[in-house]
């Protein structure tokens, strides 16, 4: 017997470039696993450290998840990895097997599904950090003046050490000259709750001497068999009472060194031996797809050409023949097209009018009015992209209370006769539905006032180009709109309001189906004229149907003819959610103690924390009342905290009027999107510092510049202001430098689209056999032979710039070295 489950796509971000790692997970078990119903989830780590994981599917041998993550990874990684857990109520949860795909490695599965084996989890398999070493071989004359070799281990400092049960490790090395026939060991001190212990220890190992050499020794080592010795270091964490925790591994043959010496970083390895022992094909499969992208990105002018011809693109005619066209043509999935070149256009304020102008090209295409822009084009996936963006503080203001009543004091809705329990009432439970529904309609059908007015100039623009396309339907206007901001923004966001940042954690699972239930209904509701007697009937589920015959088509049809009407209207608006604070985020975290304990000591404890537009606060439990609050206008600065201050990771500081108020997030993701949060937030604060203390005031001293006066100005220069709008928040030149990566990856495409352009220019007669570019767009084969020169150019340029600098970087690289400043990001 065999049981599966699937797990949805995950999107990550890895920091410093776009991209995406798309992930369709479905996991096959083998049958030494009992038979029973588990409950399972499963996690994302970056090494050791979890970042994210799905809800808990319950009762299942085939568990589903259809959740999105999409992050920015603010440092270096070795492992990305993928958890299975059979979830625990009383014991520990417990890890069946995992996938860990190199760093390196992620580019060799991009695109396309693969299946990997489960592996078993151990100690000697979890490893994560880096050790720097310093090697040399000094030749020595013996007082009988023969001569032999001696190697010099310098072991100078690790970094990014595992947490062992949640806190700082406490590391020591063992540092060994290993052959076939010695094992020479040597220990260095135990380094106190460090992940980054400085160990700066140096050890002597005796490695040849001279046939001649009679004295006896417990090695005999001739000169030949430096051929078969390597320099071995063991990291361990010291278990006191309990036994050792191995943290990893790095081996270095001594041959290497010869007369030389060097120093490098070294990535700590897993034990070769670590999962010998177990039968790795008992545990399953895990089916993944994933996409991953690494960038360099140059300084801004080296970008200048290729921004310049995206940003023309919207005044190319035909829109066709423009840059950022051809690149949507070019790229096989055109989500990795749209995602950077939405967030371009909109940081230089040149969206609306390229997606005006592909919107124009989509209904060329388009032959009956209800199907207008219900497809996965480009016009729809810019539209789509575009809301997401600027959209999210809109979604709180007009959903978050709603969700939030639904989740913490749900009633029953389920209405599928096949799906209801025993003891449940239909009646009762469609009456619930009924006034979920009425609620989160009334709410979304009266925030038009706080509907962002970069939406509102997309939508106006969409409404008037599908009634110029079809002029004889007067309702294709607002379907034209509705299609959007009902089908493809509210209606996603209740389904997975975890996704949206409306809520911090998985609804159960049944509230998640009550939310489907309620985003079927808000669908229908927005889409216009579905209430139709005429329509019902083409429902796919009868008990939706007969839901829906309780609704009062007028009633509703005018409401949402009015909200389309204001949001798809130019008029001057007032900025959303001014009249209430709009909620940003909020979660648990841990914050150092502002008063002092009994015994002297300042702690750290658990808070649940909140960040709206008005204040930061800080709760001892979710829902209740603050105990600390800071006005969102007396921050004077965000910046990170050095790891130093507290052997902690994955801490920042809220300076403020009084002492700095100093918070431990969970893992290094959180912690990045706090920090960018509230700098957001507090952008526009006129006394922003611009200096600061990056680690903090201890035992009398600043333990970054050593002053000993705790308000003395900061010792380092804060970090450049967040910008004050959406647009600007993005980095263009990343997203300048992900478009020339594409372009780079589809250079054939482009060469073989211009020798196409060049043959119909030339030739205007019939084609008789399919080319490789029947299914490109070629409008006008000049103005896109034109633009596919440019862009042709523009990259063989880049080209070699990108060159210039992998060989400078490499020149400069050490045998063993980590260093590497190229990046990557998973969306």
């Amino acid at each position: 017997m065999s049981w599966s489950y699937d797990l949805m796509p995950y999107h990550l971000r890895l920091q410093t470039s776009q991209g995406k790692v798309q992930v369709l997970q479905e996991v096959v078990f083998m049958s030494q696993l009992p038979n029973k119903m588990r409950d399972f989830f499963c996690t994302i780590n970056l090494d050791q450290e979890e970042v994210f994981r799905t809800q808990v599917v319950e009762k299942s041998l085939s568990p589903y998840f259809g959740e999105e993550f999409y992050f920015e990874i603010p440092r270096t990684f070795q492992w990305l990895s993928f958890y299975i857990y059979d979830k625990s109520v009383l014991q520990k949860d417990l890890r069946i097997g995992k996938v860990s795909i190199k760093k390196e490695d992620l580019c060799n599965y991009t695109g396309k599904e693969n299946w990997f084996m489960l592996q078993p989890v151990d100690s000697n398999s979890e490893v994560q950090g880096k050790v720097h070493l310093e090697l040399k071989l000094n030749e020595l004359i013996t007082d009988n003046g023969s001569v032999c070799q001696q190697l010099v281990v310098h072991i100078k400092e690790c970094h990014g050490l595992p947490l062992i049960n949640g806190q700082n490790c406490d590391p020591y090395a063992t540092v060994s000259l290993v052959g076939p026939s010695r094992n020479d060991q040597k220990k260095t001190k135990v380094k106190k709750k460090t992940s980054n212990p400085q160990f700066n220890e140096t050890f002597y190992f005796e490695v040849t001497r001279s046939s001649s050499y009679t004295k006896k020794s417990q090695f005999q080592v001739e000169e030949e068999d430096i051929e078969k010795l390597e320099v071995r270091v063991d990291l361990w964490n010291n278990g006191n009472l309990v036994q050792d925790v191995f943290l990893g591994e790095i081996k270095v043959p001594v041959k290497v060194l010869r007369n030389d010496s060097f120093q490098a970083w070294y990535l700590l390895q897993p034990r070769e031996n670590g999962n010998k022992s177990s039968k790795n094909d008992d545990l399953g499969s895990l089916r993944l797809n994933i996409c991953y992208t690494e960038d360099c990105v140059l300084p801004s002018e080296y970008y200048t050409s290729l921004r310049n011809l995206l940003l023309k693109s919207s005044d190319v005619q035909p829109i066709s023949a423009s840059a950022a066209y051809i690149l949507s043509e070019v790229c096989r999935d055109k989500y990795d097209a749209v995602l950077p070149l939405v967030r371009l256009l909109l940081h230089h304020h040149k969206l609306v009018p390229f997606v005006a102008a592909v919107a124009e090209l989509d209904l060329k295409d388009t032959q009956e009015a209800n199907t207008v822009f219900r497809g996965n084009s480009l016009a729809t996936r810019c539209v789509d992209e575009m809301m997401k963006i600027v959209g999210k503080h809109y979604l709180k203001v007009t959903l978050k209370p709603v969700i939030d009543e639904i989740c913490e004091s749900p009633k029953p809705c389920e209405i599928d006769p096949i799906k209801l329990r025993e003891g449940d009432n239909v009646e009762i439970n469609m009456e619930n539905l009924r006034y979920y529904v009425d609620k989160v309609f009334r709410e979304i059908v009266r925030s038009s006032i706080s509907c962002p007015t970069l939406m509102c100039d997309v939508f106006y623009s969409l409404r008037h180009l599908a009634a110029k396309r079809f002029p004889n339907d007067p309702h294709v206007q607002y379907s034209a709109v509705s299609s959007f901001v009902f089908l493809r923004f509210f209606a996603v966001a209740v389904v997975s309001p975890h996704t949206f940042h409306l809520r911090p954690h998985h609804p159960d699972a049944q509230t998640s189906r009550t939310l489907t239930l309620i985003s079927k209904a808000i669908q229908t509701l927005g889409s216009w004229g579905s209430l139709t007697k005429s329509k019902l009937s083409s429902f796919k589920e009868t008990f939706m149907c007969e839901f829906f015959k309780t609704f009062q088509e007028e009633k509703f049809t005018e409401s949402v003819k009015k909200f389309l009407d204001d949001v798809s209207s130019t008029e001057s608006r007032e900025p959303s959610g001014l009249s209430e604070p709009v909620h940003l985020k909020e979660g648990e975290m841990y914050k150092r103690a502002q008063g002092r304990t009994r015994i002297g000591k300042k702690n750290f404890k658990k808070r649940w924390f909140c960040l709206t537009s008005r204040e930061f606060t800080y709760h001892k439990q979710q829902d209740k009342e603050p105990i600390f609050t800071i006005p969102i206008k007396n921050i004077l600065a965000v910046e990170k905290l050095d790891e130093s201050s507290f052997n902690k990771k994955n801490m920042f500081q809220v300076l403020h009027g009084e002492k700095p108020l100093y918070i431990q997030a969970n893992n290094c993701v959180e912690a990045s999107e706090w920090i960018e949060a509230l700098c957001r937030v507090t952008r526009c604060n006129q006394k922003r510092l611009s200096f600061y203390h990056p680690s903090a005031f201890l035992n009398g001293n600043w333990l970054c510049c050593k002053a000993t006066i705790e308000n003395t100005v900061g010792c380092a220069r804060c970090t450049a202001d967040v910008p004050a709008d959406t647009q600007i928040e993005i980095d263009g030149d990343r997203e300048t430098e992900r478009i020339y990566s594409l372009f780079t990856i589809n250079m054939s495409k482009l060469q073989k689209l211009e020798e196409a352009c060049g043959s119909i220019a030339v030739y205007q007669g019939p084609r008789k056999e399919p080319d490789d570019y029947s299914n490109f767009t070629i409008e006008d084969s000049v103005a896109t032979f034109h633009t596919l020169k440019q862009i042709i150019d523009i990259v063989e340029k880049l080209n070699e710039s990108h060159e210039k600098y992998q060989k400078k970087r490499s020149s400069s690289a050490k045998y063993g070295s980590e260093e590497n400043p190229i990046v990557g990001k998973v969306s």
